[in-house]
């Protein structure tokens, strides 16, 4: 969420951000329309509880026809105008849940993925004196992956994983997991089955909610809905909501490793043979609260970018990172790295984490803030990074390490 003051003094560019990110730029316009009738009527029922006021304080001392009829007037006019109030508020709320967070300068302007820019290439893809396979005949020969059983049993999109490869994403996971703790990470394991709000909090709401799995129940308020978390981001960024902290307890850095459910309905025809893109993967995710200061937060951009491409040259995987675009990127994201990996098996690059810097975009929607060293409260700065998604690690490893007759030799790193 952005600062409605901001928005006021900066329409142009809230319209430019929604437009480079694909959004329809009129919501502005409606908030701003919303935002001034709704700051009238706050000064009119403030105007009348006012006079209200004054007039019962006069009533204690003298009761009147006149005095009585004018209370009843006043009753009856707040009586007209707080509902109208109570829908304005309404209104702008929603609408400010609809403002998606601003693009920084360095960010390119672009429609799509066409517009990412790479930033750099590491390692050397390697030359196979055979025809290499992909990750689904890899798993299917090694008893790794079962597809056409995971179908029948979880639908389109179901696997099961089998074998050493169990043992292989676990070992993964704990890699990971010792690696980031080695940099001051906290290990979390959090919730999965979210309320609605932590899932506005971190901006997937309202923008993605049809690719949330929602649970049944008897409650008929939508604002008490659970959902199943896509990723550890969304318990991680709430852990802290409504709460003040001190500047001396910044930055708080967390690694999450949870389950993740992802309905994928925007991804239709996509990415649809193996297990690139799944309905239910594990993933270890990292969110950082730290100063509000961009300095600050760039620098954590750039380390969690850092920590994710040593692990991928620890395992001598090639890899390239990517600056997305703002047609590219998340609504609530101003900046965003995507790195992704050499597969030989689509003999092209897939994705593997993703690195986002989110100001105090979360923050404000969460309510997070702290007490700076000078006493004054801000808004913490927030980012995250999907740092190692198992199925996508998974392909990158099989894929780059197999070996002619069908099976693969893992690097010692991960064996």
């Amino acid at each position: 969420m952005l600062d409605i003051q901001f928005i006021r003094d900066n329409a142009k560019t809230t319209r430019d951000a929604c437009e480079s990110k694909g959004l329809n730029p009129d919501v502005v316009d409606n908030l701003l329309t919303t935002d001034k009738k709704r700051r009238k009527l706050i000064q009119d029922v403030e105007k009348i509880r006012a006079e209200r006021n004054t007039l019962n304080d006069t009533l204690k001392k003298t009761r009147t026809p006149e005095l009585i009829t004018e209370s009843k007037e006043l009753k009856s006019k707040l009586g007209d105008i707080e509902p109208e109030l109570k829908k304005l508020e309404t209104s702008y709320r929603d609408l400010m849940l609809q403002i998606p967070n601003i693009p920084l300068d360095e960010v390119p302007v672009g429609e799509d993925e066409s517009g990412n820019v790479v930033v750099r290439e590491w390692g050397e893809k390697r030359e196979f004196d055979f025809e290499p396979l992909d990750h689904i005949a890899l798993g299917e020969k090694n008893g790794w992956l079962d597809l056409e059983r995971g179908s029948k049993v979880a639908g389109y999109r179901g696997y099961f994983l089998t074998g050493d490869a169990v043992f292989l994403q676990q070992r993964l996971m704990d890699f990971a997991l010792r690696h980031f703790a080695d940099k001051g990470y906290t290990p979390v394991i959090p919730p999965v089955v979210d309320k609605r709000s932590a899932f506005v909090n971190t901006g997937h709401f309202p923008w993605g909610e049809s690719e949330a799995y929602k649970l049944e129940s008897d409650d008929t308020d939508p604002q008490n809905d659970s959902f199943l978390a896509g990723t550890a981001e969304v318990p991680l960024v709430s852990m802290y909501a409504g709460e003040t902290l001190r500047e001396a307890d910044l930055p708080l850095k967390m690694v999450g490793l949870s389950p993740c459910f992802r309905r994928e309905i925007g991804s239709y025809g996509r990415d649809t043979r193996g297990f690139y893109r799944v309905h239910e993967f594990s993933k270890i995710e990292q969110v950082v609260l730290c100063e509000n200061n961009i300095e600050t937060s760039r620098k954590m951009h750039e380390d969690m970018l850092t920590y994710t491409e040593e692990m991928l040259q620890a395992f001598n995987i090639p890899y390239r990172v990517l600056l997305m675009c703002t047609g590219d990127m998340g609504e609530p994201q101003a900046k965003k790295y995507d790195i992704e990996a050499w597969m030989p098996g689509r003999n092209g690059w897939g994705e593997v984490a993703s690195d986002s810097i989110m100001l105090d975009f979360q923050s404000r929607r969460a309510n997070i803030r702290y007490q700076a060293s000078d006493g004054t409260i801000k808004f913490v700065h927030m980012l995250n990074n999907t740092a190692l998604p198992s199925t996508r690690w998974l392909i990158a490893l099989w894929e780059n390490y197999q070996q002619k007759d069908g099976s693969v030799k893992l690097p010692k790193v991960i064996q």
